[in-house]
C-alpha cells in the first residue's frame, strides 16, 4: 500500500461537490484523513470563493491509475475541461504527493508544483502532515509553510467537515 495526499477544491456548488468528493474517497479507499477545510478567494480569475482541503488516502493504485480514477470522478461531477486553467471548478482533485515519489511525466507531476505556490494547497497540507518531508525540498511541510512567504489572508477556516 502507498500513501497519497490529494488536494481537493471546488467553487461551483462547492459544499455539495466537496462533500461528494469526500464521500467518494471514503467509499473507494476506506478510512481517509482530512485536513481542516478552508475557503479561499479565486486565484488567477474573478470567481466565487473556493473550498479547499487535503485528503490522505492509502491505496494500491499506481499514480497514473489513481490520476485517471480521479479525473473520471471529476468528470462525473460536471468538471469542464475546455475552459482556461484558472477558472471555476465543480470539482478538482489533484495528487499532491504519492509516498516520496518524484515523477515528471507529460501526464503527471509529483510532487505537484502548486504545493509551493499556493497557500490554499500548502496550508491544509501542512496542517494535516506538519512533519511530512517534501521529497525534493527535503524540509517538512510545516517548515515550508512557515518560510514560504505565501499570503494566507485569503484563507478562512470552514467548520463542519
Amino acid at each position: 500500500m502507498s500513501t497519497a495526499w490529494l488536494g481537493m477544491g471546488s467553487n461551483i456548488d462547492a459544499e455539495a461537490h466537496i462533500r461528494a468528493g469526500i464521500q467518494e474517497l471514503r467509499e473507494k479507499f476506506g478510512s481517509i484523513t482530512l485536513s481542516p477545510v478552508y475557503t479561499s478567494t479565486a486565484v488567477g480569475f474573478d470567481g466565487d470563493d473556493f473550498i479547499n482541503l487535503v485528503a490522505r488516502v492509502e491505496t494500491d493504485m499506481q499514480p497514473l491509475a489513481l490520476r485517471q480514477y480521479l479525473r473520471d470522478f471529476e468528470d462525473r461531477n460536471d468538471r469542464k475541461r475546455d475552459v482556461p486553467k484558472f477558472s471555476d471548478r465543480s470539482l478538482d482533485i489533484d495528487i499532491l504527493l504519492y509516498d516520496d515519489l518524484v515523477l515528471h511525466s507529460p501526464k503527471l507531476q509529483i510532487p505537484r508544483a502548486e504545493i509551493l505556490k499556493f497557500s490554499h494547497v500548502l496550508k491544509p497540507l501542512a496542517d494535516l502532515e506538519p512533519d511530512l518531508i517534501h521529497p525534493t525540498e527535503l524540509r517538512s511541510m510545516l517548515e515550508i509553510w512557515k518560510t514560504s512567504g505565501l499570503d494566507d489572508s485569503s484563507l478562512s477556516l470552514l467548520k463542519g467537515y
